[in-house]
């Protein structure tokens, strides 16, 4: 627990000094919600549909990019290399990167919802666990990152993997088409992607539905979280080939 401590504070300590990352973390996503209640300012109703969405969405995208290349960055200067020769471990490694971008994603949280509040979103669920949902997609994009990095060898391929892992996602998980309107192919498979459940736990949120009608995508939610935590874990390699 101590070194998996003293790795989330090591990687705080570094984005504290990084501002254009926490800006990437905390602005963009901001940005784009507002972007869109700008272009739809006198239809409000399409904010009210589509801002939980987003706010469940944005979160786990920049989250992805910004840990997965973080991570492999650690390999390609040969910290994690050097960090091995210590009594760290790998489930050390990864738990403390977890740990630090969790950190950031519950104030992401904070910033995004209240943003999407401000700036028109209208939600009928409980707040709290708007939140607390938004916080699930920012971590799961951190552990899908996480992930994603080992199969990357350059910063190049990190920020490829996006769209390979994303975009399918983007297309099944509900946000262009309704799931029971898809292909029956199509919506057997948004079932596999953990970005169907985080856009279904939002949008019954925004209807006005309770902790017991969306337990259930929560804890898909977390199983995923925890299934990539520990494949980051079982890939993890100290350098880039």
């Amino acid at each position: 627990m101590t070194l998996t401590l003293a790795t989330a504070g090591r990687v705080l300590s570094q984005l504290r000094g990084d501002h254009r990352t926490v800006a990437l973390i905390m602005l963009l996503p901001c940005l784009l919600i507002g972007l869109i209640a700008w272009m739809f300012h006198d239809q409000p109703q399409v904010v009210d549909q589509f801002g939980p969405m987003l706010v469940g969405l944005f979160p786990l995208i920049v989250m992805f990019l910004v840990t997965s290349v973080a991570t492999l960055r650690e390999r390609q200067s040969g910290t994690l290399e050097r960090l091995m020769t210590t009594p760290i471990r790998k489930g050390d490694f990864v738990a403390g990167y977890g740990l630090a971008f969790a950190t950031l994603a519950l104030v992401q949280a904070f910033v995004v919802v209240g943003f999407a509040l401000l700036v028109g979103m209208d939600v009928a669920g409980p707040l709290w666990l708007v939140v607390v949902v938004a916080l699930l997609d920012a971590i799961l994009g951190c552990t899908l990152g996480l992930a994603a990095s080992a199969l990357a060898r350059s910063e190049f391929q990190a920020v490829q993997m996006m769209p390979a892992i994303i975009f399918p996602q983007l297309i099944t998980c509900g946000l262009l088409m309704p799931r029971d309107q898809m292909p029956e192919v199509l919506e057997w498979l948004s079932r596999i992607f953990p970005l169907t459940y985080a856009i279904e736990a939002m949008t019954s949120l925004a209807a006005g539905d309770e902790w017991a009608d969306v337990r259930g995508a929560v804890g898909v939610i977390v199983l995923f979280i925890v299934g990539a935590v520990v494949l980051g874990i079982a890939t993890l390699r100290r350098r880039t080939a």
